[in-house]
C-alpha cells in the first residue's frame, strides 16, 4: 500500500466517521424537540382542566414534575432505543456472517446461524427473568411517590398555618415514608440479586458458546475476539430493555401516576354526561 491509497483509506474512514456524527446529532435533536412537544401537549391538556384538577392532592407535582420526568426519561430510552437499533443494523449481519465459523454450540450441538440464535434467546431471557422478578417494582415506586407528596404537603402547610404539621402528624406520615422505603429496598434487593447474577453470567456467554470450536481448534485467537466482540455489541442491543430497565420501573411509576390523575378527568366526564341524561 502506498502513502497516497494510505491517505485515502483514512479519507473514507474521516467521511464515514462524519456521517455518524451528523446522525448521532440530529437524532438527539429530534428526539428532544418531539418529546417536549408531547410535555407541552399534556401541560396544556392539564391546564386546561385545571380549576378540577388543583383540588386533588399533589396536582401541582403532577402538572410539572411528572410530565418533565415523564418527557426525560422517554427521551433518554428514546435515544437509547435508536442506538441499540442502529447498533444492530451495524453488526447484525457481521455476526451472522461469523456465526458459519461457529457451526456447534454447547448443549444444542449443530445449530445453523447459532450465535444469531444464542444471542436472541439469552436476551429473551434475561429480559423475561427481570419483569417476573421486578414485577412489583413500578407499583412500590408508585406508592411511595403517593406518600413522598402527602408527607411534602404537609409539611408546606405547616409553613403558613402553625396547627399543621404537628410533630404527631408529620411523624406518622413519615412513618409511611419509611415503611414503604424498607418495602421498596427488600423488592430491590431480590431484583438486584436476579440482575447482577445475570450480567456477571452474561459477561462470559459469549466465550461459553466458543468452547466447542476452541476445543476442536476450528477458530483462531483473532477470529475468537473477533466474535466475542460482534457477539457482545449484538448481544447488548438486544438487551435494550435489561439496560434500561431502572429507568423503566421510573417511567412506568410515572405512567401510573398520572393516569391515575388523568382518571380524576375520565370520572368527571362520565358523571357530566350521566347528569346530562338523567
Amino acid at each position: 500500500m502506498t502513502i497516497n491509497q494510505f491517505y485515502h483509506e483514512v479519507g473514507i474512514f474521516l467521511g464515514i466517521a462524519l456521517i455518524a456524527v451528523v446522525i448521532g446529532v440530529m437524532n438527539n435533536f429530534f428526539v428532544s424537540h418531539y418529546v417536549f412537544r408531547w410535555r407541552t401537549a399534556m401541560n396544556e391538556h392539564y391546564m386546561a382542566h385545571w380549576q378540577h384538577l388543583r383540588h386533588i392532592e399533589g396536582a401541582a407535582q403532577r402538572v410539572q414534575e411528572d410530565t418533565m420526568r415523564f418527557a426525560s426519561t422517554l427521551e433518554d430510552m428514546g435515544v437509547s432505543f435508536i442506538n441499540a437499533i442502529m447498533t444492530l443494523i451495524a453488526f447484525l449481519p457481521v455476526l451472522v456472517t461469523l456465526s458459519a465459523h461457529v457451526p456447534d454450540l454447547p448443549i444444542v450441538g449443530h445449530l445453523p446461524y447459532g450465535l444469531v440464535i444464542a444471542a436472541i434467546v439469552w436476551s429473551l431471557m434475561g429480559t423475561g427473568l427481570l419483569a417476573v422478578v421486578g414485577i412489583k417494582l413500578p407499583g412500590l415506586e408508585f406508592k411511595n411517590q403517593r406518600v413522598e407528596a402527602a408527607y411534602r404537603k404537609e409539611l408546606v402547610y405547616g409553613e403558613d398555618d402553625a396547627n399543621r404539621a404537628s410533630p404527631p402528624t408529620v411523624r406518622e406520615l413519615f412513618g409511611a415514608v419509611r415503611r414503604n422505603y424498607f418495602r421498596l429496598y427488600f423488592h430491590y434487593m431480590y431484583f438486584n440479586i436476579a440482575r447482577i447474577l445475570y450480567l456477571q453470567v452474561d459477561n462470559v456467554f459469549g466465550l461459553f458458546l466458543l468452547f466447542p470450536s476452541i476445543v476442536a481448534g476450528t477458530i483462531t485467537l483473532g477470529l475468537m475476539t473477533q466474535i466475542t466482540n460482534v457477539f457482545g455489541q449484538v448481544r447488548g442491543s438486544f438487551q435494550y430493555l435489561i439496560s434500561s430497565w431502572t429507568t423503566l420501573v421510573e417511567l412506568m411509576s410515572i405512567y401510573k401516576r398520572l393516569r391515575s390523575f388523568e382518571r380524576e378527568l375520565d370520572d368527571r366526564d362520565l358523571q357530566e354526561v350521566t347528569n346530562t341524561f338523567s
